[in-house]
């Protein structure tokens, strides 16, 4: 090779390892700059959300956890029911506490005005619950327009067992029932009205001012049953 292309061999030589040591600083100086990687704990998903901006969608709620619970449906009362003729009034005791108005010696069924029976005892807790409720709807759908009678027809195995509750009641209370002993009367009320001798008490009857029983409630009722009943009745609202 002759002397002038080593020298130009040489000087090649000298620009390219120039041009690799600059690259080399340069990238070193890129990376430097940089921030540095994302430790585990800081990514995306786990992203703290400021206040008023956005969250992201695997961050949301499930709509089901935010939606607020539907109102329960009013209970079916009396649905379905035929009219069937009241019972007999026979074989009930009128029973009154001392001082307290005495009862008329038979249920008047078609006299122009509702009728609502009660079967209840003292030993059932849920009767006696819930009879300031029908206390108190009396005069409510009384003041609604409604003629509207309470009957409350005591099963106690003893008259003695009634005379007692009724006497230990205030004077708001119920204090004046009839009493329906075991045995063949009772039966056939019970078989009039379609319920069972077996059924747990409460038992509610709605006889309509034509005499006829429009709706038999087995169970105690409740404050929401209320506005179905009252419409039933006829009550203004």
């Amino acid at each position: 090779m002759s002397p002038a292309r080593r020298s130009g061999a040489l000087r090649s030589a000298f620009v390219a390892l120039a041009l690799a040591a600059g690259l080399a600083g340069g990238c070193d100086t890129d990376k430097a700059d940089l921030p540095p990687p994302p430790t585990p704990g800081q990514g995306r998903s786990n992203a703290v959300t400021a206040p008023g901006a956005a969250a992201p969608a695997s961050a949301k709620a499930p709509a089901s956890a935010t939606a607020e619970a539907a109102p329960a449906a009013p209970r079916l009362l009396c649905a379905g029911q035929s009219p069937r003729p009241a019972p007999s009034s026979g074989g009930l005791t009128a029973v009154a506490a001392g001082g307290a108005e005495k009862l008329p010696a038979n249920i008047g069924f078609g006299v122009g005005k509702w009728v609502w029976v009660n079967f209840w005892a003292a030993w059932c807790k849920p009767c006696l619950e819930e009879m300031p409720r029908l206390l108190g709807w009396q005069q409510k759908l009384r003041a609604a327009g409604v003629l509207v009678d309470l009957a409350f027809i005591s099963i106690d195995d003893d008259e003695r067992q009634l005379s007692r509750f009724l006497e230990a009641q205030p004077g708001t209370g119920v204090r004046a029932s009839y009493w329906l002993p075991d045995g063949p009367q009772r039966a056939a009320w019970l078989r009039a009205l379609g319920v069972k001798e077996t059924t747990e008490l409460p038992i509610h009857a709605l006889a309509a001012p034509s005499g006829q029983v429009t709706c038999v409630i087995q169970g105690a009722v409740e404050d929401s049953d209320y506005p179905t009943l009252a419409a039933l009745l006829g009550g203004k609202k």
